[in-house]
């Protein structure tokens, strides 16, 4: 099985982030409409946790299934060790250590009271750095596959 190149895991990546708006606003929205919230600023450590919640549904559910939307339109599944389906708690532990992509740098923008600018750059360079350091891996792997025990490979389109 062929592992997909990096730069066709960022472009899966990115086009699931699109796809992800749809799913932060009918949750949002959901959310808004059970908790009666009226300012966007109330409750939004519930509404951060609710999203928590309702992104873990997603990725597990399609992770364990084979692939995302984003991962069909590249050619991209998730498969465990040996190229078989995930499991749901593979998926679950993919899902968790995936948040190693975000969380270094926002808790350390926490108690360095760093404001939205400099938290969106570091963000945005730890992202680079966290995605370059694939290459440090023996199978190219990202480190959160490596940690769930799952890898990406590239999937033949299905014939028409």
């Amino acid at each position: 099985m062929i592992t997909p190149s990096l730069w066709r895991r960022m472009a899966s990546w990115i086009y699931e982030s699109m796809l992800l708006f749809g799913v932060v606003f009918l949750a949002g929205y959901l959310f808004g409409t059970l908790t009666q919230t009226r300012h966007a600023l109330s409750n939004r450590h519930a509404l951060q946790a609710f999203l928590f919640v309702i992104f873990g549904i997603y990725f597990v559910w399609f992770w364990a299934k084979g692939q995302t939307l984003a991962m069909k339109t590249w050619h991209i599944r998730v498969v465990n060790k040996q190229g078989q389906a995930i499991t749901q708690s593979h998926a679950m532990l993919r899902y968790v250590a995936s948040w190693l992509w975000l969380l270094p740098p926002l808790l350390l923008a926490l108690p360095l009271q760093w404001g939205p600018a400099t938290t969106s750059a570091a963000l945005f360079l730890w992202i680079i750095v966290w995605a370059l350091s694939s290459k440090l891996h023996k199978d190219g792997q990202f480190w959160h596959d490596a940690i769930a025990g799952t890898r990406l490979v590239v999937s033949e389109p299905m014939s028409r």
